[in-house]
């Protein structure tokens, strides 16, 4: 009997352990601000920082720049392409390429995929809207949203937002590039 209850209290206190774990876990995520509240918490991971044109990078920033901001080194890199790759959760990746024209920044290419696609719309609902209130007078034609930019001395550049989903997979494609 004496036995029993031994098991019974070790039984007791693992349990309270995985409780105490499992709570500081929920505690540690929920304290982590978010970025764009509002909106789904895939951009706090795609987007990242409401400073620069994408993740805090504008255009004609330097490879080392970028490189720095990023989270994990290149998945490929040649002379002027930087190449990301990133699961964000089990049904969305997505690729960032950054192309630069001697080690300045020209243009960034997103692509986001994901096998659930209703996320596909909403994420594509929320760039639109992120980008809407961040730059002036969007326009939309054939799935496309174009986001024209003149601020101040910055030269001009465009912002590209599709939504190229088939039946069954989600794609989202942005490109930044500078207004030539």
């Amino acid at each position: 009997m004496r036995s029993f209850y031994k098991i019974q209290l070790l039984l007791t206190v693992i349990v309270l352990i995985f409780t105490f774990c499992e709570q500081s876990k929920k505690q540690e995520v929920k304290s982590k601000p978010r970025i764009f509240v509002g909106y789904h918490v895939l951009l706090d991971e795609i987007v990242r920082s409401k400073a620069g044109v994408f993740r805090g990078i504008d255009l004609n920033t330097k490879s080392d720049s970028i490189k720095m901001i990023e989270p994990k080194p290149p998945t490929e890199t040649s002379t002027g392409h930087l190449y990301y790759e990133y699961k964000a959760d089990s049904l969305t990746d997505y690729s960032i390429e950054y192309t630069l024209n001697k080690d300045s920044l020209e243009e960034i290419n997103v692509q986001i995929n994901t096998d659930d696609l209703e996320l596909s719309s909403y994420l594509f609902c929320d760039l639109k809207d992120y980008y809407a209130n961040k730059l002036p007078n969007p326009t939309e034609d054939k799935g496309y949203v174009i986001y024209n930019c003149f601020e101040g001395q910055r030269k001009p550049f465009v912002v590209s937002l599709s939504d190229n989903s088939s039946p069954t997979k989600g794609i989202i494609n942005m490109v930044i590039y500078k207004d030539k």
